[in-house]
């Protein structure tokens, strides 16, 4: 007996009609799926309770977490990850439900990758990409957006307290207030690289491919049929995986080889100098 079709938003892309959305920061969350199975192909554990509307992804050596937990509120933190170093610094961030999954992939990406020698930059990808910047004299750091609509800060509440990273997407709502369309929160404990890995993200300015008005705000964005369909978004979809599972191959090897190597001071003392006898 073949199992029945069921209507559901985690069938494949081939029965969707796909538009070329633009500005992604604008377009909805898109497919969980762009990350999550990304992180199953690297290795990380499914521990979700299958009875409960979630999911929860554990990395093979269990230093960070992933959980995707719908709330009532969809401006409310649906993606949460947690992070722990290997000098025992922990990290925390959180995403809204209306993320997009292709930005918030950067920084799950890099979690996959051995940490680089030096932390990309943070700022200038965004000002390279037409954002404004401005610090003041506490430390504090904004950079807008030049749709006004999308700004990351850094910034810390009184000063000598620790900072925070929050980039958020909001629109005023006249009364001198605003109101949000997604948010990111991101501890300042993080690895710089994750913080830099979700900046350059946000300067990237390619549309997605996203269904016929499955945004949150039609009128913010545009919508043309054209780019990849389902058959090549599918093939794309495959091909990241594969990608992803050999960038974990990859990082397994070099934490292996890094382990298993002596210090350089030991293999310096133990190695003869030309001309040295014994």
């Amino acid at each position: 007996m073949s199992t029945p079709y069921v209507a559901s938003r985690a069938n494949s892309p081939h029965g969707t009609i796909w538009f070329e959305t633009q500005p992604r920061h604008l377009a909805g969350g898109g497919d969980p799926r762009h990350i999550t199975q990304a992180l199953r192909a690297a290795g990380w554990a499914n521990r979700s309770d299958p009875d409960f509307p979630h999911v929860l992804l554990v990395s093979p050596d269990y230093r960070h977490t992933l959980v995707l937990e719908p709330e009532p509120e969809p401006y409310g933190a649906w993606w949460r990850i947690r992070g722990q170093e290997q000098d025992g610094r922990r990290w925390y961030t959180e995403f809204g439900a209306h993320t997009p999954v292709e930005i918030l992939a950067h920084l799950t990406d890099a979690l996959l990758e051995p940490t680089p020698e030096h932390a990309p930059p943070v700022w200038s990808p965004l000002t390279a990409a037409g954002w404004s910047y401005e610090r003041d004299e506490r430390g504090n750091e904004i950079a807008r957006h030049p749709d006004n609509i999308l700004s990351l800060e850094r910034w810390a509440v009184e000063p000598g307290e620790t900072f925070h990273w929050r980039a958020q997407a909001a629109l005023p709502n006249g009364g001198g207030g605003f109101r949000r369309i997604w948010h990111a929160y991101l501890d300042e404990q993080m690895p710089p690289h994750l913080i830099a890995a979700f900046t350059t993200a946000l300067a990237d300015g390619e549309p997605v491919q996203r269904g016929m008005y499955d945004v949150p705000h039609t009128h913010l964005v545009t919508q043309e049929q054209r780019g990849w369909q389902g058959e090549q978004l599918a093939a794309a979809h495959e091909a990241r995986l594969k990608t992803m599972r050999a960038v974990a191959r990859k990082a397994r090897r070099t934490a292996a080889v890094l382990t298993t190597s002596p210090p350089t001071s030991l293999v310096t003392s133990a190695t003869p100098s030309p001309g040295r006898t014994h």
